[in-house]
């Protein structure tokens, strides 16, 4: 079957990008007809372009405030009939039937109203029906109908009908169809989980079935590993959309790889913790430099002090905007790094990363609050769900259970640290001082051994310093080489029936421990 021209075409639109322009160039370079509906045939007739109201098609009127206008035999028969089927056309004929070969629909915009807070009577009258309807009967006869749902294919589709008399080729058309279904799947589904939201008898974050959209971003070289075949999608339907790495701005750099994009969030999701600026240094998932104080290029600096061998080739992330001065802090460093993620760079921060080339620098243009989101983790034929991670606990909350009480700078930096620990993976041991990792142990099966690894790396400096604890100590072994390497304040979050054991372990050390109750694992 040739490919057939476009004479007729059907436009309802709620996003009216380019629509004018569209219809403009449909008619005058190809004589086509317009046909539309509504708010659509009026901005389309305001241009002066032709349009023939839909009502004057179907011989009904738009009726019910709108709710019934295009589902109607004259267009959808128009739409659904097999161009090379005599009976189909026969039947088109005997009715009095024309064909439509392009359909141009997008659908009312029902997440943004639901997102907006409207009531639920609005959120229902912003379901679309008559568009997912003509855009289902068209794509399912992508083999004479064109449908098209997004204004940025509209200058693709008319430099294909200049370059095919006029027509659109059957590729085109299949994969324009396929992104019909694509759309209508995403929409239903956004629907049917507001719904269930709304009718469930209390608020639950989990429906019976989910639906998430996600739009390829990028196909990657590799997975973790070069074996391993990888790519990257989006999270359409996240509501912090406008601020996460899924979305930030790149500067400059190779593409991000697997494990880029890991590291990255990890760094970002660790920064977000922070009120004052701060820097967060992660290598292999684990920051190994974290810092806040009241200058962001230094606590870069004392970042790079915790572990200046492991931030090598690391990521870093801030929650301020990266200027010169912080670029001239790590070009001092001869710190190489694979990436930074922070909410903006400066012009001259750009401009002196250009020497490296190679590094990849990402902009999210601003700062969403941590936690309250759900996230995702597969498992082999599954898929974990949870809202996200997030110190929030009120400190007024907190209990102090040993005889020494933390002073107030104590509390300060047992505050701090506690934030940390969050970001580093169970069982978390993490020793900080003067708002600074000196020491971090974590991903051990045992809760000891963590802490030997961070007073090690901490050595001299783990005198006078604080220690956080992801979770509870269940022996007092782990609290003793803290102690024993001259902490003087803990915080975790208490739970343990050995809980005590360890307040005796720290009252016989005179050191303050804080029980917050609540537990940050990060598996």
């Amino acid at each position: 079957m040739s490919n057939p021209q476009i004479k007729r075409v059907l436009m309802s639109v709620t996003d009216k990008t380019g629509v004018v322009d569209f219809a403009r160039s449909l008619v005058e370079e190809f004589g086509a007809e317009i046909i539309s509906t509504g708010g659509t045939a009026k901005v389309i007739a305001e241009a002066g372009i032709p349009v023939t109201p839909i009502d004057d098609v179907t011989q009904f009127p738009e009726m019910m405030d709108g709710r019934v206008k295009t589902l109607h035999p004259k267009v959808h028969g128009g739409l659904l009939a097999k161009r090379n089927n005599p009976d189909h056309m026969a039947q088109a004929a005997e009715h009095g039937i024309e064909m439509i070969d392009m359909v141009v629909v997008n659908l009312y915009a029902f997440q943004k109203t639901v997102d907006s807070g409207a009531d639920f009577a609005t959120c229902i009258e912003n379901i679309d029906i008559g568009g997912p309807s003509m855009l289902r009967s068209a794509a399912k006869n992508f083999e004479s109908v064109a449908v098209v749902t997004d204004p940025a294919t509209y200058d693709a589709i008319l430099e294909e009908m200049r370059n095919n008399d006029g027509a659109t080729t059957k590729e085109t058309r299949a994969a324009l169809a396929l992104a019909v279904f694509q759309t209508t799947a995403a929409y239903d589904g956004a629907i049917a989980a507001w719904m269930e939201q709304q009718l469930a008898e209390d608020e639950d974050r989990f429906p019976s079935q989910l639906t998430v959209k996600l739009t390829k971003r990028q196909g990657l070289r590799y997975g973790e590993n070069p074996h391993q075949e990888a790519a990257f999608y989006a999270r359409d339907d996240y509501k912090g959309a406008e601020h996460s790495l899924a979305h930030a701005v790149q500067h400059q750099g190779k593409e991000l790889s697997y494990n880029n994009y890991l590291d990255l969030d990890a760094a970002w999701t660790a920064v977000r913790e922070y009120t004052e600026p701060a820097c967060v240094i992660v290598k292999h998932l684990t920051p190994c430099g974290v810092c806040e104080c009241d200058d962001v290029t230094e606590a870069y600096k004392r970042a790079h002090e915790c572990d200046p061998v492991s931030a090598y080739g690391g990521v870093m992330a801030f929650n301020r905007p990266v200027t010169s001065d912080t670029v001239v802090a790590i070009f001092e460093n001869k710190q190489f790094v694979e990436g930074i993620i922070a909410p903006e760079f400066s012009g001259d921060a750009l401009e002196m990363y250009k020497a490296k080339k190679n590094a990849r620098l990402l902009s999210t243009g601003g700062v969403n609050p941590a936690g309250s989101e759900v996230e995702f983790r597969s498992v082999e034929g599954g898929l974990l769900c949870q809202t996200s991670d997030a110190v929030a606990e009120d400190v007024a909350d907190f209990t102090i259970p040993t005889k020494r009480k933390p002073t107030e700078e104590e509390m300060a930096e047992l505050l701090f640290a506690w934030k940390a620990c969050k970001s580093v993976k169970s069982n978390a041991i993490l020793i900080a001082k003067d708002h600074a990792t000196v020491g971090a142990g974590g991903g051990q099966p045992n809760r000891v051994n963590s802490a030997r690894i961070a007073v090690e790396q901490a050595g001299e400096k783990a005198h006078g310093a604080v220690a956080a604890s992801d979770a509870f100590f269940p022996f007092r072994d782990g609290f003793d080489v803290l102690a024993q390497a001259g902490v003087t304040a803990v915080i975790q979050p208490g739970g343990s029936i050995r809980d005590d054991e360890v307040i005796a372990a720290a009252d016989e050390q005179g050191v303050a421990m804080v029980f917050t109750g609540h537990r940050h694992f990060r598996h």
